[in-house]
């Protein structure tokens, strides 16, 4: 694999868009490559979708991977069920297992950031034969943030959990003056000035506003306070690799070890970037995922 790949194609040019017709959802998803290179399946967090592992799509695929990025359920041009069931994290991970299926594949390396990196870790504990190799970007193992969540220092950080359980007043919040909430943390969160232009937070603002995308995607929160992760814990064989921004703003830095009896073949990148690593540190990433992927 060649890790000179040019990281910087217009990604517009070179993606594919599909949907897959799940068994109760549709999924919108953007492939790039080769039908019969392998697979990497890279799963996006909140408040993204496809466009956010544009930096990657463009590197992977160049060096010889199928890259397929989907917009979750909720989010962007698939469907947003209605109802904060609808996206517990069994029908989450569902939706994965389906989407490979889709696809003809058996397994896949998985990249995921955000809250596809929670849905990356249960597909990884639930469905291991599904995951080739497995990176994780900014989010804690599930019991490293439970146990993180009983500090005080995270529930400071955190706190916007809490307020996105409320019915009605966090979608009218972030819609206030045009999204300006939005808007403001792309432009000022990441360490890299250019980690967002404008077209690209237009971009973002956009999809939110895509046939009322919003109160979905917060059903993300809402349903993870309902649902019982913790009888779903298992451990994890599959070699891990987490890359981890050290200046998130939402989650400490200690968060990013996985606990050993749970992920015992797992290594730890700290990067100086934001939460939003990916885009942030977008060349260093690329050079970690393309060195990691390739190993056997």
């Amino acid at each position: 694999m060649d890790a000179t790949a040019d990281f910087d194609l217009d990604i517009d040019r070179i993606v594919r868009h599909h949907d897959a017709q799940l068994s109760d959802v549709r999924l919108h998803y953007v492939e790039a490559g080769k039908p019969n290179d392998p697979l990497v399946l890279c799963l996006h967090g909140f408040p993204e979708f496809w466009y956010s592992w544009r930096h990657q799509i463009s590197a992977l695929s160049q060096a010889g991977y199928r890259v397929v990025v989907p917009d979750q359920r909720g989010y962007a041009q698939s469907d947003k069920p209605s109802g904060v069931a609808n996206y517990e994290i069994r029908k989450l991970v569902g939706d994965i297992v389906e989407l490979l299926d889709h696809l003809g594949a058996d397994s896949a390396r998985i990249v995921a950031h955000d809250w596809g990196a929670i849905v990356a870790w249960f597909l990884a504990m639930m469905h291991p034969e599904r995951v080739q190799r497995l990176a994780i970007l900014n989010v804690p193992h599930p019991l490293t943030m439970w146990r993180g969540m009983r500090t005080l220092r995270q529930l400071r950080k955190s706190w916007y959990v809490g307020f996105f359980q409320l019915p009605w007043l966090p979608e009218a919040g972030i819609k206030a003056f045009d999204y300006r909430a939005i808007r403001k943390l792309l432009r000022e969160d990441p360490v890299n000035p250019d980690c967002f232009d404008a077209e690209d937070i237009e971009r973002y603002v956009r999809t939110i506003d895509h046939e009322n995308a919003l109160p979905t995607m917060l059903n993300w929160y809402r349903a993870s306070a309902r649902d019982d992760w913790k009888s779903l814990y298992a451990p994890i064989d599959i070699e891990t690799l987490v890359i981890w921004g050290t200046q998130d703003l939402a989650l400490g830095e200690e968060l990013a070890e996985p606990p050993p009896e749970f992920v015992p073949n797992c290594r730890v990148e700290k990067l100086h970037a934001s939460h939003w690593v990916q885009c942030d540190a977008p060349e260093r990433v690329n050079a970690l995922l393309l060195h990691y992927l390739a190993e056997s």
